[in-house]
């Protein structure tokens, strides 16, 4: 697909689905509501299936090619899948269903980007996550040489997705104990986790010692989907784009926790809603 401002919709709108089981789905939309204000959004999500996690992996792969052929009605220009679990056992399915008519961006936990700088590194996950071949990989090809932590986060998805305050902070509080002080970047292996992550930096905060550096997704999956679709970024344009939600493949309102996060108050905002 080429470089180019073009590929709209029928209408001449621009259009961007975001998939997830969840509400981790949230940082990746509100990222490219951000770049792109005048960009109609579709959220698919699949809260009668959640968790992903603990299923196998022809399930998830089954029900993510539902999620995303219920986005892929609405005729976006591209499909974010914002979420690692899908992202790892389910993307090769989707780009084999959707591409090249419609790009599949998935989501890799940001290792690169946080090793880059030396380390020490942590890695927040999901205890499914954590330690599978899939995220040892990732430390292997772009953390060699730099000491790298595993923390597994039991919990923390769960109660981001239920907007259970006390739970949030109990699972931080419990993964910061196990990350090391002189730990300089922590990367938020999970995208529920971005929606949080205020708390997260506060937590793993020491006196006397630099801030930690976050690395999410979000943004980067962001740019790549307006990359892969030929789509400028363009954050100064009007507010226009509408906000569609699938939840399950029915269309429904946000779930009542998004207001909860920053990220959902803000797709809430001064925008039409489809």
């Amino acid at each position: 697909m080429g470089e180019r401002d073009t590929d709209t919709c029928g209408d001449g709108r621009v259009k961007i689905a975001v998939m997830d089981a969840g509400i981790g789905l949230l940082a990746a939309a509100a990222a490219v509501r951000r770049l792109r204000p005048d960009a109609d959004l579709v959220l698919s999500s699949d809260p009668d299936g959640m968790p992903w996690g603990p299923r196998t992996p022809e399930d998830i792969t089954a029900r993510a090619l539902a999620v995303a052929e219920a986005a892929a009605a609405h005729r976006p220009q591209a499909l974010i899948v914002a979420c690692n679990t899908a992202t790892v056992h389910a993307l090769p399915a989707l780009r084999a269903r959707f591409e090249p008519g419609l790009p599949v961006i998935g989501t890799v936990p940001a290792v690169k980007p946080a090793a880059a700088g030396g380390g020490p590194v942590a890695v927040w996950a999901t205890p499914a996550t954590t330690g599978s071949p899939y995220q040892s990989a990732l430390i292997r090809q772009f953390a060699d040489g730099v000491r790298v932590t595993e923390v597994p986060c039991p919990g923390l998805s769960d109660a981001v997705e239920n907007a259970d305050e006390a739970a949030v902070d109990l699972a931080i509080t419990a993964a910061a104990r196990h990350t090391p002080d002189d730990v300089r970047a922590l990367v938020l292996g999970c995208t529920h986790y971005e929606l949080v992550a205020g708390r997260i930096r506060a937590a793993v905060r020491h006196p006397g010692l630099p801030p930690v550096v976050l690395h999410g997704s979000a943004d980067a999956v962001a740019t790549q989907a307006l990359r892969r679709s030929g789509l400028t970024p363009t954050p100064d344009a009007p507010a226009t784009g509408t906000l569609t939600t699938i939840l399950s493949g029915r269309e429904a309102p946000l779930p009542a926790a998004a207001p909860t996060y920053a990220e959902g108050r803000l797709l809430l905002g001064p925008v039409t809603h489809g």
